[in-house]
C-alpha cells in the first residue's frame, strides 16, 4: 500500500506561515479566516501534486548473494513510475555487519524512462547479513506531496572471507612459477625424497656424496633428491577476544583468515595436506586435511564458520594439545593470535614450546600501527605524553614476548595487515625448501 505524505517543503511552509498566521490573529482580528483558508489551499495542493508523482508499476533490487569482507559490492535500486515524479529515493535496511547504522540510502536518477541508483556495501564482519526492507519515496513535480511504499524483501547477504590477494596479480605471477604453476616439474638436488645418482661435480654439496655407491664405481656419486612434497600445514586461527579487536576497520581475525587462506591455497598448488584450525576457550573447528586445489572451497566454508568469540580469552594450553594429538607426523602449524597481556603470553609460550618438540612452528601476528604512531606521536600535551609512555612499554613488552619465542625455534612473522599473506608464503616456501616441515 502506498502512504501520501507531504515533504520536507511543504512542512518548511507551514513553519515559515505559522508565525504570519500569529501576526494576523493579532493584528487584525476579523481577517482569521484567512488562516484555515490558506491551510485547505496548501492541503490540495499537496494532494494534488501527491497524485500526479504517479503510481509505482514495478521496482526492483539488486546485490550479489555471496560478497568478500572488506569488499565494496554493489546495490542497485530501480523504479517504474507512471507519473511525472521531481525526485525519488530509496532506502534498505540491511544487517549493521554490511551497512553503518543498519541503512543504505540512495538516490535515483531517470534514465531511459526509469529511475536508478547505486550504491556500493563494505561488509564489516562475516556471517550472514540480512536484507529487510525497502522504502522507496517519490515526490511530485511542485516538491509538496510525496508518496511512499514499503517493500518487505526477507533476503539474505552471505559474507565470506576476502580472497583477493588469491586473485591478485603478484600471486597469480607466482602461482606461474615452475614449481608452483600448472605444469610442475621435478626440482632436484634439493629435499629428501631420492630420485637418481649422478657424477659428483665441483661445486655440489659434499654432503650429498653417496660414499657407498663411489665406493662401488670407484667414482664419487651425489645422491639427487626431489623436492619434499605431501608435507601437512596446520593453520590455527586465535578467535578470543584480542583477534576480535580491529585493526583498520576489520578485526584481526578476519585480517588473519584472508592471509592464512592466501598462504593455504598455495601450499595446495605445491602439493602439500592443508587443515584449518580454530579455538577460543576451546577448539571450535578442525576440519580435515585437504590436498587438492579443487577443494579449496571446503577451507573456504571452514574459515567462514569461525565466529567471533569476544568474551573468551583463548585457552593455548587445551587447544594446542588438541591440535598435537590430531597431528600423526611432522607437520608445520602457522597459528596467528596476539596477546593483551603478560600472563596470556606466558601460557602460550609455554604451550608453544611443547608443539616445537615434535613439529615446526610459525607463530604469525598483525603489526600494530596505532601503537606505533602513538609513540611516535610529538608530545604535544600531557595526555599525549601518557600515551606515549604507555604505548612504549607494551611495545617493549610485545618485543620480549616474541624474541622468546624466538629463541624457542618458532618463526615468528610481524608484518601490517596489507603485507601479512605474502610474509606467511615466504617463509612457507622458505621452510620447505630447507626441508623443515618433513619428519
Amino acid at each position: 500500500m502506498t502512504a501520501l505524505l507531504p515533504t520536507i517543503r511543504t512542512a518548511r511552509i507551514v513553519a515559515l506561515a505559522a508565525p504570519l498566521a500569529l501576526v494576523i490573529a493579532l493584528v487584525a482580528p476579523g481577517a482569521w479566516l484567512v488562516v484555515p483558508v490558506a491551510a485547505a489551499v496548501l492541503l490540495v495542493l499537496t494532494l494534488i501534486d501527491a497524485a500526479r508523482a504517479g503510481h509505482l508499476a514495478e521496482w526492483k533490487i539488486d546485490h550479489d548473494a555471496d560478497v568478500e569482507i572488506g569488499q565494496p559490492t554493489p546495490l542497485r535500486v530501480s523504479a517504474d513510475l507512471t507519473g511525472t515524479a521531481g525526485s525519488v529515493r530509496a532506502a534498505v535496511s540491511l544487517d549493521p555487519r554490511i551497512a553503518r547504522g543498519g541503512r543504505a540510502d540512495i538516490a535515483l536518477a531517470k534514465a531511459q524512462g526509469v529511475w536508478r541508483g547505486e550504491t556500493d556495501l563494505v561488509a564489516s564482519r562475516r556471517g550472514t547479513a540480512e536484507v529487510g526492507a525497502l522504502w522507496l519515496a517519490w515526490d511530485g513535480p511542485w516538491g509538496l506531496g510525496s508518496r511512499q511504499k514499503r517493500v518487505e524483501l526477507s533476503r539474505e547477504i552471505r559474507v565470506w572471507p576476502d580472497l583477493s590477494p588469491i586473485r591478485s596479480r603478484p600471486l597469480q605471477a607466482l602461482l606461474r612459477d615452475a614449481e608452483l604453476g600448472l605444469i610442475t616439474r621435478r626440482r632436484r638436488g634439493e629435499g629428501t625424497q631420492f630420485e637418481a645418482l649422478t657424477e659428483y661435480q665441483p661445486g655440489m654439496d659434499r654432503r650429498r656424496i653417496d660414499w657407498n655407491a663411489s665406493a662401488r664405481h670407484a667414482a664419487l656419486y651425489a645422491r639427487e633428491n626431489e623436492t619434499e612434497r605431501n608435507n601437512q600445514i596446520v593453520f590455527a586461527f586465535d578467535c578470543g577476544q584480542a583477534m576480535c579487536e580491529p585493526i583498520d576497520g576489520l578485526p584481526r581475525l578476519d585480517r588473519s583468515v584472508s592471509a592464512g587462506l592466501t598462504a593455504a591455497y598455495v601450499a595446495l598448488r605445491g602439493g602439500d595436506r592443508v587443515m584449518m584450525f580454530g579455538f577460543a576457550r576451546r577448539p571450535v573447528l578442525a576440519s580435515p586435511f585437504i590436498a587438492e586445489t579443487r577443494a579449496f572451497a571446503r577451507l573456504q566454508r571452514a574459515a567462514a564458520g569461525l565466529d567471533y568469540h569476544t568474551g573468551e580469552e583463548a585457552n593455548y594450553t587445551l587447544a594446542l594439545a588438541t591440535l598435537s594429538a590430531r597431528l600423526k607426523r611432522r607437520s608445520l602449524v602457522v597459528l596467528f593470535s596476539d596477546f593483551s597481556d603478560t600472563t596470556a603470553a606466558e601460557l602460550m609460550i609455554e604451550s608453544l614450546g611443547r608443539l616445537t618438540q615434535r613439529h615446526a612452528v610459525v607463530f604469525v601476528t598483525l603489526e600494530d600501527r596505532e601503537l606505533a604512531g602513538f609513540t611516535s606521536a610529538e608530545p604535544e600535551t600531557v595526555d599525549a605524553v601518557a600515551r606515549a609512555v604507555t604505548a612504549d612499554s607494551l611495545a617493549r613488552q610485545r618485543q620480549l614476548v616474541l624474541t622468546r619465542l624466538r629463541r624457542m625455534g618458532v618463526e615468528v612473522i610481524e608484518a601490517p595487515h596489507d603485507k601479512l599473506g605474502f610474509a606467511v608464503i615466504d617463509r612457507y616456501l622458505a621452510l620447505r625448501a630447507q626441508e623443515a616441515i618433513a619428519g
